[in-house]
């Protein structure tokens, strides 16, 4: 076409010239003063033209797909994205000591993460073990909820989760075209989850933990707990455990090194030992043997037996090698009381498993009232998980060993040494049975509670005999608990020490008891883990350090009723 066609420029003559219009006024023919302007092609005018009409129908096309193609998906889309259903996560319960004081309630996120409510924790130390933590509702990389409710992961949080959680409401919500919310409206409100009051008394197992604490840094103890039951309902006023970790951090999952560095601790900050450690419970167990010995009519309680440092068994297969099972020292002439009050090793090696003229329980019924008391299985508190432990006889051995069983063993048995493990709240449950006229309660943790009980069935003269050795442990020279005798209470205990480890280089330290002595109201057990044997400090030492600090500020613990 020719407007397409490339054409030579034409010389403009003068009468061509086109004089501006803002020049007319100055016009100078004279000085030929003016401004020329070529016109504007056709070539130019029409590919304008095809530019404008590509623009105008590109748009028409989109605007046919967006409204009468894809309408119907596009306005369905619209209409969800502006209203919208969405779930209000429920408040969960809060948690109260026996003294009314708040250990776990609610919070708002300040940090903006999480836009429901979040757990917070007592910072009141030794109760993360008892309390536990919980794992937040969780979200999607759309932001959709793919698990809308709080699980309880550990402690009072997992024992008692369908009580706590409460139950998740729904809204309406309204959001402009940029996704930005408008306004909300509740249609089905969230119901919060129910309160609970604990039977502990947080400051009380506060105060427990940083003795524990303190006395391991000082002596070298790996860790330790402890623990402080009513005889009669099994309501627990103290329980703790050495080291611990901190549940908020473990609910937010942040920060990841501090986690992280409680995952590689060696003392396993997780672990509550109160609860699920087992530990070899050395002279503890002796009340039981010595309960044991008077219920099988094995020894009269004021039959003398003398304690020269050990006893000596011939070894017919190498006569010049004797075995040899020592006390941990001399103690001349004792009867019952004063062998469960000195922690005689001899006296029980005897009665356990017999001397000479002298008939012993024999491991078949050692074991039998071991596990009569209790130990050997879990005593039933709500904030697991409990470990068995091991009660150690002929078939554990068998077993485990492939080997039979010998005399020494039982030796070793009737002063809670060889195979022998139990957890600190076994030990509790059964010193309560001891305290309270032979009833094994189950420990709990709520307020109120009534635990179950199962009458032993025990002779009240024979369980008369026990006691009264405790409470010699306390009160009479050379007694192994002098470090719980107070002139306020009167305290009746068991000292426990425990040879470990490779070359027993290091020892378990055990207390139990109850007091008042005439009309007992509480059992305690406190266990000190894996100090060297070198150490001096005693766990009757430390607990009387608890039972000095309860007379100072919780002076009701210790009256008698």
């Amino acid at each position: 076409m020719k407007w397409f066609r490339k054409r030579k420029q034409k010389v403009v003559e003068l009468e061509e010239v086109l004089l501006d219009a803002t020049n007319i006024p100055a016009f100078n023919l004279a000085r030929l003063e003016g401004k020329r302007e070529l016109p504007i092609s056709l070539r130019s005018i029409y590919g304008v033209g095809v530019i404008v009409a590509i623009v105008i129908l590109g748009y028409t096309a989109r605007v046919f797909e967006l409204q009468i193609i894809r309408g119907e998906e596009f306005r369905t889309i619209a209409e969800n994205n502006s209203v919208d259903e969405a779930v209000i996560i429920a408040e969960r319960g809060v948690v109260f000591d026996r003294r009314g004081e708040m250990v776990v309630w609610n919070e708002v996120d300040e940090r903006g993460i999480y836009d429901f409510p979040i757990r917070a924790y007592t910072d009141r130390l030794g109760l993360s073990h008892v309390l536990g933590y919980v794992s937040y509702p969780r979200r999607d990389s759309r932001g959709f909820f793919f698990r809308t409710e709080y699980i309880g992961r550990s402690g009072v949080e997992s024992a008692y989760d369908e009580l706590l959680r409460g139950v998740n409401g729904s809204k309406i919500v309204v959001a402009d075209a940029l996704g930005n919310v408008v306004s909300q409206h509740a249609i089905n409100p969230s119901t919060p989850g129910n309160p609970i009051t604990l039977s502990l008394d947080a400051e009380l197992s506060e105060a427990f933990f940083q003795i524990i604490a303190t006395s391991s840094q000082q002596a070298g103890f790996r860790g330790g707990a402890g623990a402080i039951m009513d005889v009669h309902t099994g309501e627990l006023i103290a329980l703790t455990s050495f080291p611990t970790h901190d549940p908020e951090i473990m609910a937010d999952g942040h920060p990841a090194e501090i986690i992280q560095s409680y995952k590689d601790d060696e003392r396993l900050p997780f672990l509550n030992r109160a609860v699920g450690g087992v530990y070899t419970p050395g002279s503890v167990v002796k009340p039981f043997v010595a309960y044991a010995a008077l219920s099988q009519a094995v020894i009269d309680p004021s039959k003398e037996i003398v304690s020269t440092g050990e006893i000596v068994i011939p070894n017919r297969f190498n006569p010049d090698n004797p075995a040899r099972f020592r006390d941990w020292r001399v103690h001349g002439v004792m009867t019952m009381r004063e062998a469960i009050a000195f922690s005689s090793n001899v006296y029980f090696y005897i009665i356990g498993g017999g001397l000479g003229n002298q008939e012993g329980l024999g491991i078949t019924r050692m074991a039998q009232y071991y596990r009569l008391f209790g130990l050997g299985t879990t005593t039933g508190i709500s904030v697991g998980p409990e470990q068995i432990g091991i009660v150690p006889d002929p078939a554990w051995k068998a077993e485990f060993f492939n080997d039979d069983w010998r005399l020494g063993d039982t030796y070793l048995t009737a002063i809670g040494q060889f195979g022998f493990t139990t957890t600190p709240m076994q030990i509790l449950r059964a010193y309560a049975a001891l305290a309270n006229g032979g009833e094994l309660v189950t420990p709990q943790v709520i307020k109120g509670r009534q635990g179950d009980k199962v009458d032993l069935q025990l002779n009240p003269e024979h369980l008369q005999i026990v006691k009264e050795g405790m409470r010699k442990a306390v009160n009479f020279d050379g007694g192994t608990a002098r470090g719980l005798e107070r002139q306020d209470v009167a305290v009746a205990a068991k000292s426990g020490t425990a040879e470990v480890g490779a070359g027993n280089a290091f020892v378990n330290s055990w207390a139990a008891g109850f007091w008042p002595y005439e009309n007992p109201r509480y059992a305690f057990v406190i266990m000190m883990e894996r100090a060297p044997r070198t150490n001096t400090l005693g766990a009757t030492n430390i607990m009387g350090d608890v039972v000095a600090w309860m007379a100072e500020h919780r002076p009701e613990y210790i009256a008698s009723e």
